[in-house]
């Protein structure tokens, strides 16, 4: 009995049936892509890379650096020391033993006027911006270019200004005047909404007015509309201008160390002053350490708080 055969190769056509079948069973191996030559690979993509790798150790040593000053039980801080020579936490000991320069006390009021200072920073800076974002009133427009004005001009000149205001207050509302921890926070938030106000208008802009005019029709007000609706789409920014304003006044020295004299109602920036301040009793490695504390908090928001950066950063620039 003959067997049919293929008119091409000759092969018996069960044989080429079944190669076909396990050719199409077996997935295809992709053939191996030749490696780029360096030089246009460095041209391409590499030039990126060692770009990245110049700014992770310029941005890292820095860091590294006070770790190891605040791990150094000699209390120097001298550029000809290694890194990490000798380790030691004994300075991470004496910032808790000594009462005169309460180490605990600058902690708490720390994070007590930089989450007040946020916390409040965010309700007026939102507030002003939806007034101007959503309003039509007389002065409008002034107001939003005053604003703008008002930041061209450097907080230095502000400080005597300030300084004789608190102490005028002083003699009327203590609580608010010199030596008063409610009374920087006010400070602060004086400087602080222009321009967060103005960075909040913009991303206010961006939600659509139709969502206030479908709200208005079902009977709500401008305050409902404010408080159940926007602050919700607009929640990256307060994200945003909650974490910068946290990190403005917890790193301010100037302005603290001008309006708060006593010890226990300093903030860390002032009272980590005091242990590198005296020429005979500079202690570098407790001053590290205390920054190396210091850090914590505003690491950890910034970590918990960083997918919002972005975008509430660039979502107001286009309308």
């Amino acid at each position: 009995m003959a067997m049919n055969s293929t008119p091409l190769t000759g092969a018996p056509a069960p044989v080429v049936a079944e190669a076909i079948k396990d050719a199409g069973a077996r997935p295809a191996t992709p053939a191996p892509q030749p490696r780029r030559p360096f030089p246009r690979y460095f041209r391409e993509t590499g030039w990126r890379h060692l770009i990245g790798i110049v700014m992770l150790l310029f941005a890292a040593f820095p860091l590294a650096y006070v770790l190891s000053a605040s791990l150094n039980p000699g209390g120097t801080l001298l550029t000809a020391n290694a890194l990490f020579q000798s380790v030691d936490i004994g300075s991470y000991i004496r910032l808790f033993e000594d009462p005169r320069q309460p180490f605990g006390a600058w902690f708490v009021n720390t994070l007590f006027i930089g989450l007040t200072t946020a916390a409040g920073t965010v309700i007026l800076g939102a507030l002003a911006a939806y007034a101007f974002s959503r309003m039509r009133f007389t002065g409008r427009r002034f107001g939003l270019l005053t604003l703008l004005l008002v930041q061209m001009f450097p907080q230095l000149l502000a400080f005597v200004a300030i300084f004789l205001l608190m102490s005028a207050i002083a003699d009327i509302f203590p609580v608010l005047g010199l030596n008063s921890q409610l009374g920087l926070i006010m400070v602060y938030l004086g400087g602080a909404l222009g321009v967060n106000t103005y960075l909040m208008y913009g991303f206010f802009n961006t939600v659509p007015s139709s969502i206030d005019e479908a709200a208005k029709i079902d009977g709500a007000g401008h305050a409902r509309i404010f408080f159940t609706i926007i602050l919700r789409l607009v929640a990256p920014i307060l994200a945003v201008i909650g974490l910068l304003s946290f990190i403005a006044s917890t790193s301010d020295f100037i302005l603290a160390s001008v309006i708060l004299v006593d010890p226990d109602k300093q903030t860390l920036a002032v009272g980590l002053y005091q242990f590198v301040s005296q020429e005979t009793a500079r202690n570098w490695s407790v001053f590290a350490a205390g920054a190396v504390l210091a850090a914590i908090i505003p690491v950890a928001l910034f970590l918990a708080l960083q997918r919002y950066i972005v975008g509430g950063l660039t979502a107001g620039s286009v309308k």
